[in-house]
């Protein structure tokens, strides 16, 4: 594979219902460019091979955008920015925020805001018990929880009353789904990922503010 990333294509997220601009792709490219480099040093991601990203990573973050409602987002256990940050890329006009625990990763994901020139990103280094936001979020998202009991009860404190949390996940989740109560299942979808042969769902949930 090129190490420029020239493979990354707008058709791909035109199949997705998105429109990109030259300027975004150039944008996702740059970042792919700066993941691989860090990559080598400090295992921001363990998917290999690296001609997996664009499919693994930037398709499949790019897939939930178009389920999204509009709103400050947070990003739980974002790793190596996803998928908050090519949500941010391609909706300029939505303030994100990149929590994750590992000083290693939320470093590489300011150089990248940086470099990218990205004025609507922010980056906190946390662990989700510990992270305190001024405001609640009305979209919270993330690929990183196990299990979506687990995701309900430690998001729901950080989402606003009539906001939504997105959990990203492979399978159909039926085992999960089944203990959690239905009234805070909003809907589940299968999504279809450009390129990526694995099944691939979202979990939109209400936040439960009992917890």
């Amino acid at each position: 594979m090129a190490n420029d990333f020239s493979e990354i294509s707008g058709a791909a997220l035109k199949q997705m219902g998105l429109k990109v601009t030259k300027s975004e792709i150039a944008m996702f490219r740059q970042y792919m460019i700066l993941l691989d480099k860090w990559n080598q040093v400090y295992n921001i991601t363990s998917v290999t091979p690296k001609n997996k990203w664009v499919s693994t990573h930037l398709y499949d973050s790019c897939s939930i955008i178009s389920d999204l409602p509009s709103g400050p987002l947070l990003d739980i256990g974002t790793g190596g920015g996803f998928p908050g940050l090519p949500i941010a890329i391609m909706q300029p006009e939505r303030q994100v925020v990149l929590l994750d625990r590992s000083a290693k990763k939320t470093t590489f994901l300011r150089q990248v805001i940086v470099e990218l020139g990205l004025k609507n990103v922010k980056i906190e280094t946390s662990r989700i018990e510990s992270y305190e936001p001024v405001k609640r979020f009305d979209v919270i998202v993330s690929r990183a929880f196990s299990e979506l009991k687990i995701f309900l009860l430690n998001a729901s404190r950080l989402c606003s009353a009539d906001g939504v949390l997105v959990a990203m996940k492979g399978k159909y989740p039926a085992a999960e789904l089944a203990i959690i109560p239905k009234l805070n299942i909003k809907q589940v979808k299968k999504l279809r990922v450009p390129q990526l042969a694995a099944e691939r769902h979202i979990v939109e949930l209400a936040p439960n503010l009992q917890l």
